[in-house]
C-alpha cells in the first residue's frame, strides 16, 4: 500500500489539518523540516517516506473561489520535485476552472524556465501534475471526462462529512462517473487520530467498477491503521499529522504491492 503524504496551504503556508475545520488550520511546525514554507517543507515529506506522490490541497482556493491560489508556489514545488506525481485539489467546479489555473501555472513554469536556460545548464523535468475533482467543490461532473479527453486522468474525490458525500448526489448514486482513481475521503478524520473510516472506504470500494484504485483518507494514527487500511483493500492512503508526529516509520511507502478492486 502507497503512503501519500499531504500538504495543506493557506495564506503563503503549509498548515496543519484538524478535522476539515480549514478556516482554523494554522502554520504547522514540523520536525521533518522546521518550516511552514511550501517547498521546504515538500521535500522535507517526500524524502522522510521515500513518497512517489504528493497529495496538495490548496485551501485558499477551496475556501474561497475566485480567491488568489497558489500557482507561484505549485509551479516551484514541480520544478523541486521531478519524478513526484503531484495530486492538486484545488476547488474545482468544472473543466474550465481546472484548465485556467493548469494553464496559469504553465506560463509562470515556462518564463521561470527560460530565465534559467540563460545559463546552459540542463533543466530537470517537472513533476506531473494530475488533477483532483473534490465533491464538495464539483458542479459539473463532466468535468471529469473532459479532463480525461484532453490526457489529464483526473482523480475524483468522494468527500463525506458525518457519513454523508458533501456534493452532487449523482456521484455517489452511480459510479458511472467515477474516473479510474478515487479518493475515499472523510473529512471529520482528517487530523484527529481517531483512526480510518473504514466503514465509508469499504462502501466506496464495493461500489467501484473493477480495476478501479481507491484511495483512502484520514485518520492514519500509527502502523496498527496502516495495516487495518490495507488488509481494507486500499491501495493507498493520504497521510499528513502522523508523518509530521513521528508516528510512523521512514520509507515504508512500498509496504506491499497495491491491491485494485
Amino acid at each position: 500500500m502507497q503512503v501519500i503524504p499531504v500538504l495543506d496551504l493557506l495564506d503563503g503556508h503549509a498548515v496543519r489539518a484538524q478535522r476539515g475545520e480549514r478556516a482554523s488550520y494554522c502554520p504547522i511546525r514540523s520536525p521533518l523540516a522546521g518550516t511552514s514554507e511550501p517547498v521546504s517543507l515538500a521535500r522535507a515529506l517526500v524524502a522522510a517516506i521515500g513518497a512517489t506522490t504528493l497529495y496538495i490541497a490548496d485551501l485558499d482556493a477551496i475556501l474561497a473561489p475566485g480567491r488568489d491560489d497558489h500557482a507561484a508556489q505549485l509551479a516551484a514545488l514541480r520544478s523541486t520535485l521531478p519524478g513526484i506525481e503531484i495530486w492538486l485539489d484545488a476547488g474545482f467546479a468544472d473543466y474550465a476552472a481546472m484548465r485556467a489555473l493548469f494553464d496559469r501555472i504553465q506560463r509562470i513554469e515556462s518564463a521561470d524556465r527560460r530565465t534559467a536556460s540563460r545559463d546552459d545548464s540542463p533543466l530537470a523535468p517537472l513533476a506531473p501534475l494530475v488533477p483532483v475533482f473534490g465533491t464538495e467543490s464539483l458542479r459539473d461532473p463532466d468535468a471529469l471526462r473532459a479532463a480525461e479527453t484532453d490526457g489529464f486522468a483526473p482523480i475524483l474525490s468522494l468527500d463525506h462529512r458525518a457519513g454523508r458525500l458533501i456534493g452532487d448526489a449523482a456521484l455517489d448514486r452511480s459510479s458511472a462517473w467515477w474516473p479510474s482513481r478515487v479518493v475515499a475521503m472523510t473529512l471529520d478524520q482528517v487530523g484527529s487520530y481517531q483512526g480510518p473510516d473504514l466503514a465509508t472506504f469499504a462502501r466506496i470500494r464495493e461500489r467501484a467498477p473493477l480495476g478501479t484504485t481507491v484511495i483512502g483518507a484520514g485518520g492514519i494514527r500509527d502502523q496498527a491503521d496502516l495495516d487495518a487500511a490495507a488488509a481494507a483493500g486500499a491501495t493507498g492512503w493520504l497521510i499528513a499529522s502522523a508523518l509530521h508526529d513521528g508516528h510512523l516509520p521512514h520509507k515504508f511507502h512500498a509496504m506491499r504491492p497495491p491491491d485494485e478492486v
